[in-house]
């Protein structure tokens, strides 16, 4: 049996920043963001607001939430997917486990949300990077931008803005806004970390023979793409030129499609600062 070692060598970083990035995570709510009260968006916020009322280890919370997640996304996203989003959540959950005992790092308040949201981001950030996801809204948020006008990004901030708002609510309008701060500091590191800097991306993909890796994105991701036509200038030879809009938990899923190309797609990944107009998804 022959092995691809550039596939195996990739699976190996796509773990290993998994791993650092779960890990990174799990020490931010636990040494900064926990013990000053400061709740993170998510499935996570949502873990943190109901072990107040509930006996239950955070970890664990994080698991079971995301659990109905895993099986809704399993088959539209891919097992490859939610296979990393199972091993980092499981990590995460045994690592905030081990760390529950210390003593949190700072209880200066603004400390807390700085430091917190960056190493916050930085963790969520390299998950990203690794194929993988801690945060069961996110699956939502993509399977429901494929049916809505609403982008992923702003369904996402629906989520964690209703997240903020109870935690308002049940610990005081500081603790809100905190949140709410530590959380746009959070996104802009996680941005800066995995792609770019917004959750919606364009992408142009050139290759000699574009009809596989489209049909391939529009069955994996429900997009559909924009065929050009093109000529190379040294060789001549055609080209197809596919254009798309994809989201940012898809770009991994994207790149997967692309490196399959037999033929060495070359490919640009750029940021969308506006969408005006609909573009076509499956549902």
């Amino acid at each position: 049996m022959k092995y691809d070692m550039k596939k195996i060598e990739q699976i190996i970083i796509d773990f290993l920043c998994i791993s650092f990035g779960a890990t990174i995570a799990a020490f931010a709510i636990e040494e900064f963001l926990v013990p000053n009260q400061i709740f993170d968006g998510g499935v996570i916020g949502i873990a943190m607001i109901i072990e107040k009322y509930i006996p239950l280890q955070r970890g664990l919370l994080v698991t079971i939430l995301n659990i109905p997640f895993v099986v809704v996304g399993w088959k539209r996203l891919g097992s490859g997917f939610m296979i990393r989003m199972f091993y980092a959540v499981a990590l995460f959950s045994a690592v905030t486990y081990l760390l529950e005992p210390l003593h949190g790092a700072t209880y200066e308040i603004i400390l807390a949300v700085t430091f917190g949201g960056v190493l916050l981001g930085t963790g969520v950030g390299l998950v990203l990077r690794g194929g993988g996801c801690l945060d069961g809204t996110e699956i939502v948020a993509t399977i429901l931008n494929r049916n809505v006008v609403f982008s992923t990004g702003q369904i996402i901030l629906l989520f964690n803005v209703v997240i903020f708002s109870a935690a308002g609510v049940l610990f005081g309008a500081d603790r809100g806004m905190y949140s709410l701060l530590m959380y746009f500091i959070t996104s802009k590191i996680i941005d800066l970390v995995e792609v770019g800097t917004e959750s919606t991306k364009s992408v142009m993909i050139i290759t000699e023979d574009g009809s596989a890796i489209a049909e391939k994105i529009y069955t994996q991701l429900g997009r559909t793409v924009t065929f050009l036509q093109g000529t190379g200038l040294v060789s001549s030879a055609k080209k197809d030129l596919l254009y798309c809009v994809v989201t940012r938990a898809e770009i991994y899923t994207l790149k997967k499609i692309i490196s399959s190309d037999e033929n060495s797609a070359f490919t640009t990944i750029s940021e969308v600062s506006e969408i005006v107009g609909n573009h076509i998804k499956s549902v």
